[in-house]
């Protein structure tokens, strides 16, 4: 199963957020520090939204925080916003996959995407990359009442910094059709952001994703 699942439950609440190549640093502004959590953004081009990134330090191997990530059944109960998350298909070197997320600020949106994963062998473990990219196509109908998410990628990197230590690296961008006031966007992206990797440092605990 691929890597990619928690794709934009941030983004799903706010303005918006472009999954960056890791090797395109120019002009990314640190805005907020917190938790051990380093929150970044920069303008996309094109548009008047904004791409963010995150990077933070999680306390389990690379391949423990993978588990957490690939275990979509798992996702209503621990992630936020999430009300549905599965697979649509397994392809030859792809996953397309079906989200909805439920806000309390907004309604409902959903989307599907098609993830792609790599890894490769480091010195404290496996590293992991994956990305993802709309196919709205390729999912269910759209369902009246819920916004479809026709703008959404992004990408998880996830390094091995010791046997028992993840280097997590978060892009995403999306246009939600949400309208807000920049300051709000930006403050509840942070929020979001900051709520995704209190999910998985707290998911990854436990014992079931230590095999």
């Amino acid at each position: 199963m691929k890597l990619g699942w928690i794709t934009i439950f941030v983004a799903g609440i706010t303005l918006s957020i472009f999954a960056a190549e890791p090797d395109q640093n120019a002009d990314w502004k640190l805005i907020k520090e917190s938790s051990g959590i380093s929150i970044y953004s920069r303008p996309h081009h094109g548009s008047n939204l904004k791409e963010f990134k995150a990077i933070a330090e999680i306390d389990a191997s690379s391949k423990a925080v993978h588990s957490v990530i690939n275990d979509v059944a798992a996702y209503p109960s621990f992630m936020p916003y999430t009300k549905e998350c599965r697979v649509i298909r397994e392809e030859k070197d792809s996953t397309i996959t079906y989200q909805r997320l439920s806000p309390k600020i907004v309604g409902d949106r959903d989307y599907t995407i098609r993830v792609q994963e790599k890894s490769w062998p480091a010195e404290n473990g496996l590293t992991y990359s994956s990305c993802w990219e709309p196919a709205n196509d390729q999912g269910p109908s759209e369902i009246p009442g819920v916004f479809r998410v026709k703008s959404v990628n992004g990408s998880w990197l996830l390094e091995p910094v010791a046997s028992d230590k993840t280097r997590a690296t978060y892009f995403v961008f999306t246009d939600c059709g949400i309208s807000l006031p920049q300051f709000l966007a930006n403050s509840m992206n942070e929020m979001g952001i900051s709520k995704l990797f209190a999910a998985l440092r707290q998911q990854a605990k436990k014992p079931k994703y230590q095999g």
